[in-house]
C-alpha cells in the first residue's frame, strides 16, 4: 500500500513548527530573571538614596549667621520610609528568587507557588508604590517649595542631594514595573496551569 502524503514542492520552505506549550520552567526561568533585575533596582535606588548627604554653606535665619547645613535622607521620615521599603523590596528579591529557583528544580506545587508569588509581589508593590508617592512628595516640595504654607525650595541649594533623590525615584519606579510584570507572569502561568 502506498502512502498518498504528498511530497512539499521544491523551493518552498515546510511550514514552522507550532511553538513548544510554555512550560512551568520556562516561566520560572523568566520569574527569576526579572527577580534578579527586581533585586538590583532595589539595591541601587537604596544605595543612592543613602549616599546623597550634601553639606552646604546656608544662612540661618533665626541666628543670623552662615554655617554649614546637611541635607540627608534621614531628616525626612518619608525618605526614610522609603530606603527602609525598597531594603525590604531588595531582601524579597533574594528570597523569592530563591524559592523560585528551587520550585524550577523541585517541579512539584508550581500552582501554590504561584499563587503565594502573586500574593506577596501584590503586597511587595503596594508598599514600594507607598514609599515611592511619599517620597515623590517630598522630592516636588523640595523642587518647587510651598508659599501658602512658608516651605521654601532647596534643590537651587542642594542640587547633588536632589538629583540623587531624582535618580532614586526613577529606579524605584523601574521596581514597581518589574513588581507588575511579575505579578501578569504569575497570573499568566496560573491560569495556563488551571485552565
Amino acid at each position: 500500500m502506498e502512502s498518498t502524503v504528498p511530497e512539499p514542492e521544491k523551493g518552498v520552505a515546510p511550514p514552522p513548527p507550532p511553538p513548544p506549550p510554555t512550560s512551568p520552567a520556562g516561566c520560572f526561568l523568566y520569574d527569576i530573571i526579572l527577580r534578579v533585575l527586581l533585586f538590583a533596582t532595589t539595591l541601587v535606588a537604596v544605595l543612592v538614596m543613602v549616599t546623597s548627604k550634601q553639606t552646604e554653606m546656608t544662612l540661618v535665619p533665626q541666628l543670623q549667621i552662615t554655617m554649614p547645613v546637611d541635607a540627608k535622607f534621614t531628616q525626612s521620615p518619608a525618605l526614610v520610609y522609603f530606603v527602609a521599603a525598597l531594603s525590604v523590596a531588595c531582601l524579597y528579591s533574594i528570597i523569592s528568587a530563591l524559592a523560585s529557583f528551587l520550585a524550577m528544580s523541585i517541579r512539584s506545587h508550581h500552582t501554590k507557588t504561584l499563587l503565594h508569588f502573586i500574593f506577596m509581589d501584590t503586597l511587595i508593590l503596594a508598599i514600594v508604590v507607598a514609599a515611592t508617592g511619599s517620597a515623590g512628595a517630598v522630592a516636588y516640595v523640595g523642587l518647587k517649595g510651598n508659599s501658602h504654607t512658608g516651605w521654601t525650595k532647596i534643590c537651587n541649594v542642594y542640587d547633588t542631594f536632589c538629583r540623587h533623590l531624582a535618580g532614586s525615584l526613577a529606579v524605584s519606579l523601574a521596581t514597581a514595573i518589574l513588581l507588575i510584570m511579575l505579578i501578569m507572569l504569575s497570573s499568566h502561568s496560573l491560569y495556563s496551569k488551571i485552565r
